[in-house]
């Protein structure tokens, strides 16, 4: 927000100010080190934290619509080569908080990263960036060229490729804190170098990793980029941003403080909202929480907040473990099983009761909403809606005696009519399904499901956990020594999307955030189809296989958050349609 935009509102603004943000329950920010690992990949992390301080090559979100916004990012618009395989991008000339300019090498110390330690990185998927580069070259100080192995889609290299670039500084190009190294030109000192910014980040699947009360004087952490610097960390995850006083690009913040204030659960947020944003330790960017009994308001916060739905281009699901080494992952890899489970899903109840009518039904592996033209003609329909029948039927003609709960395997063996390979006589329909603590709306939902799949033989045993600690259990990193031993799980979440909503990030085979191990020969081959060319026809017939096809439980959509904003607060909207918290453009008005 731009201080000639503030003027023409009719408004005063305030320079300065303190705002507090409510964190949902859970997730306190684990990684500041942005090559993120599978296990802590999420909007938590990357978009509601380090990019705060850490900016992307390229800004996605413009003015609340999809897209890029050249202004905001650190490069120009790509020039193209003519055959559409090579790509140069000019650095705009800004700097890092220590003097330094972002320059080309910034960009060449994180494509080596990825290089040689790409499956660490929670958005890597085998065969795209960098896997797909026959080469990339520092053209000047200022310009770095990528050569693909083939032409793809210019919208999905953009938005799905060079958007995953966080340039890194040379004050981490080091493998220790008094030992510089050379990563951004010799791969061969990239392991060094990410272990030593790994030790400096502390362990992310330790929940009391102390580290992180030292992050904001770490000589390493606080050479950042972005219009914030960290000025403290807790060990309970509250977090203080000031404003970077050496930032170069527009949107300076107008706040001196930005606070993260960990919540416990939903109850606690609704006590806070009650009690107004100008109490002692108020929020003035709280939500209201999905699924709790408000006493028949339909706003209880009416009094001092305006409710900001925040849509996010989001698609909702529920992971199976498919690499599950008992007999619950040869179960998962039954189609006729994950369809009816989906079919024990009332995801019309679920909007109507549960998330106040904000909801929407998710179909498949493109969002609904906001409104695209990626989403096909049959996902606009409902492919497969709440139907007990239908799922008992599936269930009795593949084997399974649906007399009693948990369903009893009857029929095994992999002929016409039997429970698929590896499932024995005897075998039960009973799962553990783990969860986040602490949010109303997902208990709620976890019980609804629980209690319809019992009706049609499936027992779904509810664990509820807090967030941070299922995460870290479930999404480690596997090894045939400590396999993962997770049946389903569900963190309240699912996969926001940068651009083309393509899906080889989350189910192509092997991929970094593929949470449940999906395999699919037909399904990697239509995921490849996505991404070289804008055919929508390419797009419809992935999505309907998928769709179709399960490989995770479609969950109601939802906007990731009711916020309720202070209301002398400016600049919170418009929502980044990707989940990008920009405080900076937050103000306070006078009253």
């Amino acid at each position: 927000m731009t201080q000639s935009t503030m003027v023409a509102t009719g408004e005063r603004p305030v320079q300065g100010g303190v705002a507090g943000w409510a964190c949902s329950p859970g997730f306190p920010p684990s990684t500041i080190f942005p090559f993120t690992p599978p296990e802590r990949i999420g909007i938590r992390n990357l978009l509601e934290f380090q990019v705060l301080m850490y900016r992307p090559l390229f800004w996605l979100g413009k003015d609340g619509q999809p897209g890029v916004d050249f202004d905001l990012s650190l490069a120009h618009p790509p020039e193209w080569s003519e055959d559409g395989r090579s790509v140069t991008v000019t650095l705009k000339p800004w700097r890092w908080s220590n003097g330094e300019p972002i320059c080309a090498d910034n960009v060449m110390f994180w494509v080596n990263m990825m290089a040689v330690k790409g499956r660490r990185f929670g958005s890597y998927s085998p065969g795209y960036f960098p896997d797909n580069l026959t080469s990339y070259e520092k053209l000047a100080d200022d310009r770095v060229r990528f050569t693909f192995d083939k032409a793809y889609s210019k919208t999905w290299v953009l938005m799905n490729q060079l958007s995953l670039i966080t340039p890194m500084p040379r004050a981490w190009d080091r493998t220790a804190r008094d030992t510089p190294a050379n990563a951004s030109s010799d791969p061969a000192d990239i392991p060094a170098v990410y272990d030593y910014l790994v030790s400096e980040n502390g362990v992310w699947t330790v929940e009391d990793n102390e580290i992180r009360t030292r992050w904001a004087d770490s000589p390493v952490w606080s050479v950042v980029n972005g219009p914030w610097r960290l000025k403290s960390f807790t060990i309970d995850g509250a977090v203080t941003f000031v404003p970077n006083e050496h930032y170069c690009g527009p949107n300076k913040p107008h706040l001196d403080e930005f606070r993260q204030v960990p919540i416990a659960d939903d109850e606690e947020m609704l006590k806070l909202l009650r009690a107004g944003p100008d109490r002692s330790g108020g929020i003035q960017v709280g939500y209201l929480p999905y699924g709790l009994d408000v006493g028949g308001d339909a706003d209880p916060a009416a009094e001092h907040y305006r409710l900001i739905p925040q849509h996010v281009y989001c698609t909702r699901y529920l992971p199976l473990n498919f690499h599950n080494p008992d007999v619950a992952g040869r179960i998962f890899q039954q189609t006729y099983f994950r369809q009816a489970l989906q079919h024990t899903l009332d995801q019309e109840t679920a909007i109507r009761d549960i998330f106040h009518g904000y909801g929407h039904r998710t179909n498949g592996p493109v969002p609904p909403v906001p409104d695209s033209e990626y989403l096909s003609p049959a996902q606009r329909g409902n492919p497969l809606p709440f139907d007990i029948g239908r799922a008992r039927a599936l269930l009795a003609e593949n084997g399974w005696d649906v007399s009693s709960t948990p369903a009893v395997c009857v029929r095994p063996g992999t002929g016409p009519g039997c429970a698929g390979e590896g499932i024995e006589a005897g075998t039960r329909l009973s799962f553990s399904l783990r969860y986040v603590s602490g949010r109303a709306a997902l208990e709620r939902l976890m019980r609804l499901l629980a209690a319809d799949a019992a009706k049609a033989g499936i027992e779904l045993r509810l664990e509820p956990v807090y967030g941070s600690v299922m995460v870290a259990e479930d999404h480690r990193e596997e090894t045939p020594d400590n396999p993962h031993r997770w049946e389903l799980n569900c963190w309240n979440g699912g996969w926001s999307f940068y651009g083309k909503p393509t899906g080889e990030i989350m189910f192509k085979t092997g991929s970094g955030s593929n949470f449940g191990h999906y395999s699919d020969p037909k399904a990697d081959q239509l995921i490849d189809r996505t991404v070289v060319s804008d055919d929508l026809e390419a797009m419809y017939e992935y999505q309907d296989y998928l769709a179709e096809q399960v490989p995770a439980v479609w969950t109601p959509g939802f906007p990731l958050r009711l916020l309720q904003v202070a209301k002398n607060l400016r600049g919170v909207e418009p929502i980044n349609p990707y989940g990008t918290l920009s405080p900076e453009n937050w103000y306070y008005v006078e009253e």
